[in-house]
């Protein structure tokens, strides 16, 4: 089950660019997006929310009036562009505070503080944490830390039972995370799926002899089921 959120912002870029971030969460359903509070206030009456992105300056219903007024409080993360609201926003236990203009990043650690919270945890137990910006990088949480890995020093990932090891050409990183969720990332044409354990990053690969695929010093198997479209792929 996902976490339904809304986003409250009467500037058309922000809320564009703030769409953008939480599309990129596999846990987050953005359900809809307000111009003003009040509009967002009727809507809540009848809709229940897990998380409000909400900005604090806005015409006529300001952020603050909008929380003031609020009977039952989802989690809430303020975007704005001034930090005097930011104790008037912690005093209503504001989830984070998102100082404009923000980057991927640090909505990365606000949205993590939401998911994290109690009420939301058990909803978002199935899903991992991880998004993508551009065909440059990705990013995966790690224990208690939200990890960038650059494409381009993937070497393979391994499955580990429930987790991924993402085996690079500086590190490994550990993540809760499925072939399938992660594959949705990657780009085709350079990362494949060769056996149930691994998936390779074609451009890293050394050799291949006898289905098997030589990485630095590792060797991976290539089996039936996917040996076909493997070779297909090189080929091609």
């Amino acid at each position: 089950m996902k976490i339904k959120c809304i986003i409250i912002e009467d500037e058309k870029l922000a809320a564009d660019k703030l769409s953008g971030y939480i599309e990129k969460i596999l846990v987050l359903e953005l359900v809809s997006v307000f111009k003003d509070g009040i509009s967002a206030i009727n809507y809540l009456k009848s809709t229940w929310v897990d998380l409000v992105f909400l900005d604090i300056e806005m015409k006529n219903f300001n952020g603050i009036q909008f929380l003031n007024t609020l009977q039952v409080k989802p989690a809430v993360i303020i975007t704005s562009a001034y930090e005097k609201y930011a104790l008037t926003g912690y005093e209503f236990s504001v989830v984070d505070y998102l100082l404009k203009p923000y980057t991927l990043e640090r909505f990365l650690q606000a949205a993590d503080k939401a998911i994290n919270q109690k009420e939301l945890k058990e909803k978002a137990k199935n899903y991992e944490l991880i998004a993508t910006q551009s065909n440059e990088y990705i990013f995966v949480k790690s224990e208690n830390r939200i990890e960038k890995v650059v494409l381009n020093d993937i070497l393979f990932i391994e499955g580990m039972k429930d987790y991924l090891r993402i085996h690079t050409t500086t590190r490994k990183i550990m993540t809760l995370q499925s072939f399938n969720g992660i594959l949705k990332y990657l780009p085709l044409n350079n990362f494949i799926r060769v056996h149930n354990s691994y998936i390779v990053s074609i451009k890293m690969i050394e050799s291949i002899e006898r289905n098997r695929i030589k990485i630095g010093d590792n060797i991976i198997p290539v089996s039936d089921k996917y040996r076909d479209t493997f070779f297909d792929s090189i080929q091609s």
